[in-house]
């Protein structure tokens, strides 16, 4: 009997480790993100948990799940933006807090460890997970939390349904501090930071020419030096000064780099859509927090899009990653245009972390990972009736939602305890 709940208790825990049904989704507005655009009236075919076609009047085969859609809409599942989830599970709590390399003195007075990669410490069973599934999220990209050095270490793309092997291939990103929150790791100047990177990068090229004073160990050295051959390098930077100078430095040693924040990037749209750059940024940033923000406004996403620059949108919290798609609402009702917004937390973000080829679109041979909504998904009034991700239907609950409906209970039976 122990050997039966045991069993229970892991299928309820892991959705992913059921095999994925053949589901035919019929009559729906396909919102493809894709080359297609929006599709009315149209079916989704899942066959072996990737899209097998999408059209009009495909036949469902035999045993087949059929769902009804009648005409509500069904997107990608939706990217959770950079990302502590599965990292973090209360902040307060150290113990559950695995997103930071903490180092006692300042950073450029002891080595930099590149090496250090927060994707081993992700908790596929975080109950943190649940929240998000059932409200679309079926993706996100780890990020360690900015800390006592400019190169903060490396994350990479996890898909959220349950499986302990969640990182997906192509991902794996390096992060780095810059402009003014890097002071402290910088001897207090952002010169310093180019100073500093200078040193890290000849260290790279020519090992030990720094002697006692390396900014890197030999696992360091091996790690930097794979992003300098043409790696993803996301920079934290916020001022439009900054950001011309870290372009123009990645580009000039090899990097391909990737602008998050980017408050003030619409002032430099321009330069950003010429090199390709991208930016992933939170669309409600407007006020000038700090002054490396003093350009912030609410239609900077629509002024990137104007100009060519690829988007994605990130939400701070990892415990409210559901709300990304509040962002994509709020800059739609900016001037940014529904469809573009719709990509900036599905293809966008897959195609800037590497994993487009196989997931952010409706199209045949990618991940069958897909949302069924109650109506306008950017709009907050609207629900994830049914989530799938590679296929399998996501268990739409969590603790959340399982305490609502516990007490809900208690107040209709009159109970008060």
């Amino acid at each position: 009997m122990r050997k039966l709940l045991l069993i229970a208790a892991v299928l309820a825990l892991a959705p992913a480790l059921a095999s994925a049904q053949d589901i035919l989704i019929r009559g729906a507005r396909v919102h493809t993100a894709g080359s297609a655009g929006t599709l009315e009236n149209a079916d989704v075919l899942v066959s072996n948990g990737r899209i097998a076609g999408v059209g009009k009047g495909l036949a469902a085969p035999a045993g087949a799940i059929v769902v009804e859609a009648n005409g509500r809409p069904v997107t990608p599942g939706l990217f959770g933006g950079l990302t502590q989830i599965g990292l973090e599970e209360v902040s307060q709590e150290e113990s559950t807090a695995d997103a930071e390399l903490k180092l006692e003195a300042p950073a450029w007075q002891h080595m930099w460890r590149p090496e250090f990669d927060v994707t081993p410490a992700f908790n596929a069973r975080s109950i943190l997970l649940p929240v998000a599934r059932i409200e679309g999220v079926t993706w996100g990209m780890l990020a360690p939390h900015p800390a006592d050095s400019l190169v903060i270490g490396q994350g990479s793309a996890v898909t959220l349904d349950g499986r302990f092997d969640a990182a997906l291939d192509g991902s794996r990103t390096l992060y780095v501090n810059w402009g003014s929150k890097a002071h402290d790791a910088s001897g207090g100047s952002r010169a310093a930071q180019y100073m500093l990177f200078d040193q890290a990068i000849r260290e790279v090229r020519e090992p030990g020419g720094s002697g006692s004073a390396a900014l890197l160990m030999p696992e360091g050295r091996a790690a930097l030096k794979a992003y300098l051959a043409g790696g993803r390098v996301v920079f934290f930077v916020e001022r439009a000064s900054d950001i011309r100078q870290v372009v123009r430095y990645a580009l000039k040693n090899g990097v391909k780099p990737v602008i998050a924040g980017g408050a003030e990037a619409w002032l430099v749209a321009d330069e950003l859509a010429a090199a390709k750059i991208p930016v992933v940024l939170d669309a409600l940033q407007d006020l000038p927090s700090d002054f490396d923000r003093l350009g912030s406004r609410l239609d900077n996403a629509k002024l990137l899009h104007d100009a060519g620059v690829p988007i994605a949108f990130t939400w701070d919290e990892s415990y409210n990653v559901r709300k990304n798609r509040q962002l994509a609402g709020n800059a739609v009702a900016h001037g940014l245009p529904w469809e573009a917004a719709l990509a900036a937390i599905t293809s966008g973000p897959a195609d800037i972390f590497g994993i487009g080829g196989a997931h952010g679109r409706i199209e045949k041979g990618q991940s069958a990972d897909l949302v069924l909504w109650s109506g306008d998904p950017l709009e907050v009034t609207t629900v994830a009736e049914q989530v799938w991700i590679a296929g399998n239907p996501v268990a739409m609950q969590s603790r959340q939602t399982e305490l609502r409906d516990r007490y809900l209970e208690r107040l209709k039976s009159g109970a008060t305890r």
